[in-house]
């Protein structure tokens, strides 16, 4: 099974500019960045703007996605802004054939794009490659959220089930994604589609 149910669906939007790829890292992840702390990895970075706000705040920072386009654009992006990042063509269901662990890990956008066995998988391979104790910032979709749109809607109580082994969930608080304003077929709430912000601690 691959990362996302749709590949094509992820090819065909990195031909342009992706609907989520808003130059600049989400708000809800620059709201909390003071307490992203150490190493860190970003799952499905996409063109690596998450990745490259971290590394300008000087964290070790490596940043990942299965696709070859966003991490060409992300490697770019920091050769243009002078900054030390590490980004590497990689599929999020492998995460246990990394060779390194983190303090921190950042998902803004991924855990959502999967079906039942993937986030298995998913939340498997996370705990090879978060420390003990270490964090995981988690941005999805929300059950809040109108209509189908979009990717996968994810409820608290999924949360609290997918992380209920090995982890322990600290906080789910509500937030919201941005999208792309110049995109006015996405239909998403007033304000960006709305999301959770959970914090996962690896026990």
């Amino acid at each position: 099974m691959t990362v996302v149910p749709d590949r094509s669906h992820f090819e065909a939007a990195y031909q342009g500019r992706a609907p989520w790829d808003i130059d600049s890292a989400q708000p809800a992840l620059i709201e909390v960045a003071d307490d992203v702390t150490g190493s860190i990895l970003d799952a499905g970075c996409g063109t690596g703007e998450n990745a490259l706000f971290l590394a300008a705040r000087g964290h070790k920072v490596t940043g990942i996605d299965y696709l070859d386009e966003p991490i060409r654009r992300a490697k770019q992006k920091a050769a243009a802004r002078n900054l030390q990042a590490t980004f590497l063509v990689m599929d999020a269901l492998a995460l246990k054939d990394l060779p390194e662990t983190f303090d921190s890990i950042v998902d803004c956008g991924l855990f959502h794009c999967f079906d039942d066995d993937a986030r298995r998988r998913y939340v498997a391979g996370l705990a090879t490659v978060l420390k003990p104790g270490g964090r995981l910032w988690l941005l999805c979709f929300s059950t809040d959220e109108p209509g189908t749109l979009g990717p996968r809607r994810i409820s608290q109580r999924e949360l609290h089930a997918a992380f209920a082994e090995g982890f322990a969930v600290e906080s789910i608080e509500p937030t919201r994604f941005n999208v792309r304003a110049d995109m006015p077929e996405l239909a998403f709430s007033p304000g960006g589609p709305k999301a959770w912000l959970a914090v996962i601690a690896r026990k």
